[in-house]
């Protein structure tokens, strides 16, 4: 590569190279407005200048390629996008294709988080796919010298029933190219859909299990070093440190500091892995050591004497409780917890005079590109940018840290450089999802009607722990819900459903309880709750009632709610990333302790592109919500975390996973999120169902520290 080579251009070289002529539909992710380049060949191609975010390809050989701009980390994007582009286009599944895109300032919305990739560019893919498709109809009418309108597209091929003629995409792409690109074009009706919604194999599942290299540790690059930085824990900074040892060890290159970093350059991972041990580090004292018995009564402090934020007050909530028959309080807590991906964070970086070369597994490469370029001070044009895999995220890679220390340190050491985390740095020195403290309270009249309803939270580093405007916001007259924040050198940042992932938990075992209270039906009980913010909303409502109760009602009923013998049930409800999911837990009793047998999951994520992997992601939540309410837990001593990898750091083993039954909502309308939505509702279904078979309520997590686990009869 060199620093004239742009990632759209390369991005372009290495699609044609796959097309070997033919259409090349450019179209833009801001509009869906698309364009043919005025080049068709792989010499004109060399030559050209691409202005476009994206291209839809189609070879002479038929063969279809789209570049998906999104990073992929197992949320099943890079089989998604091309599925839509090829209904709409009619093309022959078997010879679709996808590449990674590079990071591009054309591209829309480039980055993988908030479950939103699918719901952005849903119309965009199907315009791109249905403009190809007229314009191939269009070729072949002029070739047969009939209208347009009597040619129809299927499988690959236009086919023109009257005589019976048909060619195909591939026999029709260089004629194709030189037709001018519509305006508007119309897209398929849903009842039309051929391969949305249908189970359709992953595109990179062979590259995976035959150990292709796909993710960011994979990457090499001749000449490359590699290297890891120890780390001052947290309120901590360097004072001085001795290498001298260190570098007199094996394939070690160099030792050098910059901030409070201390990185060890060398030939291997695991030369410098051991060399680092023999750093002498010398560390002093920057900010409040914290531990978490400092977090425990913290909390308790400020839930009672700290300066809330007003996040949102409905109603009279003084005189509601007041008049109140009964009175029900809860408060809920969770520790901090570790992102955990597998694949260890990791990034290429390769600063020269001319440009910066970036290359690694990043959920927001645009803003990894811009954070290199105010600490280098180097132009964002001058600096590229190429996406591996990412081998997990879950709001991780969110954060690019690791890409700014590699591209720092090659400034440094005038290198192209490899730098990598171990599982250990980024345990015990990376972000995590802040601890959280919840208080909650329910005013009841004499009739068992919620008449009142309190929140705080609770939160450390996250401007606001609670999400004010979601259910049973709008359906309770006198409302109060408000936050108060603590700031900590624990660095912490959005994990896997940000907020929610606790909270929904914390509001569904608590509405289960005032339920209990009122001596009402849990699931009854949220109905009418809906059934109030229907006939007299409160305020605003930010969610879709009749999608949630249509969740509600399919859960109930799939999962024989309250007619079952000896399996104890409990419910969850929760919108999140503008999807809806109802769960139902069966729990049964076995040598004195609760076990979660089964747990039904009813979504509503709108048109569902990929139904097994729409399964596989509602499956993926039901698990890692599961897994990290039971037994996952970061706790500190004096800055310093406890657990630092997965022999101390508790994670859900496969012999605990419960059967998972999924079933999807189909109301008609466009996607809407599918990565996070699953998770928030699981920890509440498994707690209320636990309550049903002991009679005790958990309000801690993990759940396995709870009394309930701890008795054997």
């Amino acid at each position: 590569m060199t620093s004239k080579t742009t990632n759209s251009r390369r991005d372009f070289l290495k699609m044609t190279a796959l097309t070997g002529g033919g259409l090349v539909l450019g179209f833009n992710w801001f509009s869906a407005e698309a364009s043919v380049p005025e080049v068709i060949s792989n010499s004109a191609m060399a030559a050209g200048n691409i202005g476009f975010n994206s291209y839809l390809s189609i070879a002479t050989d038929g063969t279809v390629t789209i570049m998906s701009p999104n990073p992929e980390l197992g949320q099943n994007i890079i089989t998604s996008f091309p599925m839509v582009v090829a209904e709409e286009l009619e093309a022959d599944w078997k010879k679709v294709k996808v590449l990674q895109a590079n990071l591009d300032n054309k591209f829309d919305r480039q980055l993988t988080g908030g479950s939103g990739a699918v719901p952005h560019s849903w119309k965009l893919l199907r315009n791109a796919g249905a403009t190809a498709k007229f314009m191939l109809i269009a070729a072949a009418a002029k070739q047969w010298s009939v209208p347009s309108a009597e040619c129809t597209a299927a499988n690959g091929f236009v086919l023109h029933s009257r005589t019976g003629k048909k060619l195909s995409f591939g026999d029709l792409a260089e004629a194709a190219s030189k037709i001018p690109v519509p305006a508007t074009v119309q897209l398929k009706d849903r009842k039309d859909f051929k391969l949305i919604g249908k189970s359709v194999r992953n595109v990179e599942n062979h590259k995976i299990v035959t150990g292709k290299p796909l993710f960011g540790m994979d990457f090499y690059r001749e000449g490359m070093v590699y290297a890891m930085i120890q780390r001052p824990s947290f309120g901590m900074k360097l004072k001085s440190f001795d290498a001298a040892i260190t570098k007199a060890m094996p394939g070690i290159i160099d030792v050098v500091s910059f901030n409070n970093n201390v990185a060890v350059i060398g030939k291997s991972t695991w030369e410098i892995l051991k060399a680092r041990k023999l750093l002498k580090i010398d560390y002093e004292k920057d900010a409040d050591l914290e531990s978490t018995e400092d977090h425990d009564k913290l909390f308790l402090s400020l839930m009672d004497n700290g300066e809330a934020t007003v996040r949102r007050k409905d109603g009279d909530v003084d005189a509601a409780f007041k008049n109140a028959a009964k009175v029900i309080k809860g408060e809920y807590q969770c520790p901090f917890i570790s992102h955990s991906p597998m694949e260890p964070m990791n990034f290429f970086a390769d600063v020269r005079a001319d440009g910066v070369e970036l290359v690694g597994p990043t959920q927001t490469p645009a803003r990894a590109r811009a954070e290199v370029s105010q600490l280098l001070k180097i132009p964002e044009d001058k600096i590229t940018l190429q996406l591996t895999r990412l081998g997990g995220g879950f709001g991780r890679r969110l954060k690019n840290d690791f890409v700014t220390e590699a591209a720092e340190l090659s400034s440094i050491i005038k290198k192209p450089v490899k730098l990598i985390w171990s599982k250990e740095d980024d345990m015990t020195g990376g972000t995590y999802r802040p601890a959280v403290r919840y208080r909650f309270e329910a005013a009841l009249d004499s009739t068992g009607n919620l008449t009142g309803y309190k929140l705080r939270g609770v939160g450390i580093n996250s401007g606001n722990s609670t999400r004010e405007h979601n259910f049973p916001s709008g359906a309770i007259d006198n409302l109060l819900i408000d936050s108060v924040e603590h700031k900590s050198p624990i660095t912490t940042g959005a994990w896997r459903a940000p907020i929610t992932n606790f909270l929904a938990f914390a509001e569904q075992a608590f509405l289960d309880e005032v339920a209990h209270a009122a001596g009402k039906d849990p699931v009854q009980f949220r109905l009418d709750l809906l059934a109030k913010a229907k006939r007299s909303p409160v305020g605003e409502i930010r969610y879709d009632i009749n999608r949630m109760e249509s969740v509600i009602k399919m859960a109930a009923e799939k999962s024989g709610w309250g007619k079952k013998k000896d399996v104890s049930q409990g419910f969850s409800v929760y919108f999140s990333h503008l999807s809806y999911v109802a769960q139902v837990a069966d729990v049964i009793m076995r040598n004195g302790l609760p076990v979660v047998k089964k747990i039904y999951a009813v979504s509503d994520c709108g048109q569902v592109v990929a139904h097994n992997g729409a399964v596989h992601q509602v499956m993926g939540g039901v698990v890692d919500g599961l897994g990290h309410a039971m037994y996952s837990k970061l706790s500190f001593r004096d800055g310093v975390a406890d657990q630092n990898n997965y022999n101390t750091y508790r994670l859900i083993k496969m012999k605990e996973v419960p059967e998972i039954e999924t079933h999807f909502v189909d109301n008609g309308i466009d996607p809407t999120g599918l990565g996070e939505p699953a998770l928030p509702p699981t920890g509440g279904a498994v707690a209320n169902a636990i309550f049903k078979a002991t009679g005790k309520r958990l309000r801690n997590q993990p759940f396995i520290e709870e009394d309930v686990f701890k008795t054997v009869s």
